[in-house]
């Protein structure tokens, strides 16, 4: 046996007899047995996090890379992500998200889709900056000024090519 397992097996144990002790002492309650798991419900933030800023900054680095068919596909995801989240969350603080993603993205978005199609990536940056500016704006319309958006300036996707073929 190698120095690292005879240093790790007596845990290993451990856990083991910790486990099976503690499986005995916490039996089901019969109540517990039949009860559904409770339905998780998304927030904004998590929405904003999960669906939204990563294909904001998807988007960002596609067109910053000159590879119009993944910005074209981006666009979509983003402009998708947001019909959800209407869907799933009409109000927010009161407010009509639908009405505050047309107004602050509307125009952004439609800009950032007319570079794309144009292949004009002094048009896209442009466009870009208004979408970012967009989405910052939306925050200090809900009271969130200190969620401030930004094009990205690496990417958080060490998985993925977004100049593939140049």
């Amino acid at each position: 046996m190698n120095k690292t397992a005879a240093l790790v097996a007596p845990f290993a144990v451990l856990f083991v007899i910790a486990g099976r002790s503690n499986a005995v002492s916490q039996q089901p309650r019969p109540d517990a047995a039949n009860a559904a798991p409770a339905p998780y419900t998304m927030t904004m933030g998590d929405m904003m996090n999960t669906l939204v800023q990563p294909r904001h900054a998807k988007l960002g680095l596609a067109g910053r890379a000159t590879n119009w068919p993944l910005a074209a596909y981006a666009l979509i995801e983003i402009r998708q992500a947001f019909a959800g989240i209407t869907k799933a969350q009409p109000k927010f603080r009161g407010l009509p998200v639908a009405e505050l993603v047309d107004a602050a993205l509307g125009q952004p978005l439609n800009a950032v889709e007319a570079a794309i199609k144009q292949q004009d990536a002094r048009k896209f940056a442009a466009a870009y900056a208004q979408l970012t500016q967009g989405c910052n704006a939306c925050h200090q319309s809900v009271d969130h000024p200190f969620v401030v958006i930004k094009a990205p300036d690496a990417s958080a996707f060490p998985n993925q090519d977004f100049n593939p073929g140049h």
